[in-house]
């Protein structure tokens, strides 16, 4: 995919069928909840079973960097490396890496079963990457254990445990996988948080849709037609106007993109601005504006838009997207505490820094990378940026709080503490079928919780809490 057109959430749509075993999951059928576990079972493969050696070092590397830290697939696809793939191939290192991450806890269990006592980093590392082709994305066994060997054989750290590299993919090509639980790519601080905060069921419903490659979503400019689009892209209107593409490839290529008449937004993503509501004649904000995708969308309701982000390297791909669209903003680099301009607006827009674990289904690395501390630390950010935000709302106007994490921290309780604080706010309760939302997201307070194990018969979408509220005084 290209760097350009994105704006929010990555990935393209696949499909999962059977090999050996049960099904693990089907894209196109809803998610059973009472399911506890399944056999990985590979779809037919759409990848180059001939992509040479160096992308699957490449894969390693991406995969490695991503469990080390936040954002570090992302930022290990310009190693050199990686970066000097031709792109088939570092489009097929993501792709196996990006597999891995989403089932990890199951390759892992899968190994462990083989394993008398763990190998090093590097040949895990190996057999992880091996299995993500063959259990996952359907690359040939042949193709995909043959190169492991090879790899282990290179390696002067690997080389000694090259005769146990092939025993063990070799004896889950002639045995199996076994049986497996989505459950088990969850850190265990993770699962027993949801499993308290939104009950078992809903929990294996967030793992299964966890598993899964989403869609490629996009968010279209007034006037364009939704319907042709989608079948020009061999998608589906989703409700609330978001077009879910059944395309893949270089999205450039795609038709809309050169005129500027979409962008790449997860269809959760678009439901913030929907609900905020901006209007020609109106004056909006959008604090913490960057990659920029609601920025768009309040840009083409023809509200006049300010959208401010203290990171200018973030705020480039706004720009670039501004550009292609033909839409306007002010865009400013700033700390939305700490600006210090004295405008109100009648509409503002704060979807704060967060763990972003709503996006697990297109970021899995967030698992990994997130910690127990950083939910209490990005709490006390949100609670700040909340009130900075509260300060630019004009009399009668209205603030949307939203962030893209599945913890109650930093939605319901942050919001809970801000009316506590602030007497003038009042909550506008959403209508979650107006602002393209699925029913089951209301909450009694009037909020949207939503899940990715929600609309599992459109194929899931990213998890976000989105709050409306007015200033009454």
């Amino acid at each position: 995919m290209t760097g350009g057109s994105r704006v929010e959430g990555r990935g393209s749509k696949g499909q999962h069928s059977g090999a050996r075993g049960r099904r693990i999951a089907e894209k196109s059928r809803p998610p059973k909840p009472d399911v506890a576990s399944s056999t990985l079972a590979p779809r037919p493969s759409t990848l180059d079973a001939d992509i040479g050696v160096e992308a699957r070092v490449a894969a390693g590397i991406l995969l490695n960097a991503a469990l080390e830290r936040r954002n570090g697939l992302d930022e290990a696809m310009v190693l050199p490396e990686v970066a000097a793939l031709p792109g088939p191939d570092r489009a097929f290192a993501r792709a196996v890496a990006m597999a891995a991450l989403r089932r990890l806890g199951e390759i892992d269990h899968i190994l462990n079963q083989r394993l008398k006592k763990s190998p090093p980093e590097a040949v895990r590392t190996l057999m992880r990457v091996s299995l993500a082709q063959t259990l996952v994305l359907g690359t040939p066994a042949f193709a995909a254990v043959s190169t492991a060997v090879k790899l282990a054989e290179r390696g002067v750290k690997t080389r000694p445990y090259k005769a146990l590299v092939n025993a063990v993919l070799r004896g889950i090509e002639r045995e199996g996988p076994g049986l497996t639980t989505a459950r088990s790519n969850l850190p265990d601080w993770i699962a027993a948080r949801w499993a308290q905060a939104y009950g078992e069921a809903t929990l294996e419903a967030i793992a299964l849709a966890a598993r899964e490659e989403p869609p490629t979503d996009l968010s279209l400019k007034p006037g364009v037609d939704a319907a042709a689009l989608a079948e020009a892209l061999d998608g589906t209107v989703l409700p609330g106007g978001t077009v879910r593409a059944g395309s893949r490839g270089d999205l450039t290529a795609w038709p809309g993109y050169d005129t500027g008449d979409w962008w790449v937004q997860d269809a959760a993503a678009a439901v913030p601005v929907r609900l905020l509501a901006p209007k020609a004649g109106e004056t909006a904000l959008d604090l913490c504006a960057a990659p920029g995708g609601k920025t768009l969308q309040i840009a083409a309701s023809g509200a006049t838009v300010t959208a401010l982000d203290r990171s200018e390297p973030r705020l480039r791909r706004l720009r670039q997207n501004l550009e292609r669209t033909g839409l306007a903003a002010e865009v400013v680099v700033a700390n939305g505490e700490e600006w210090d301009d004295p405008r109100t607006f009648d509409a503002v827009l704060l979807d704060a820094p967060c763990t972003a674990t709503g996006t697990l289904r297109r970021n899995p690395e967030v698992l990994r990378a997130t910690k127990p501390a950083e939910v209490a630390k990005l709490a006390d950010v949100q609670h700040r940026l909340l009130d900075a935000a509260a300060l630019r709302v004009a009399p009668g106007g209205r603030l949307v709080y939203c962030v893209c994490s599945l913890e109650r921290e930093e939605g319901e309780t942050q919001v809970i503490a801000f009316l506590r604080r602030n007497p003038a706010f009042r909550t506008a309760p959403a209508d979650p079928v107006a602002v393209g939302a699925p029913p089951e997201a209301l909450t009694p307070e009037g909020w949207l919780r939503i899940l990715p194990s929600m609309w599992p018969e459109h194929g899931s979408l990213d998890g976000f809490f989105v709050a409306r509220l007015e200033r009454v005084l």
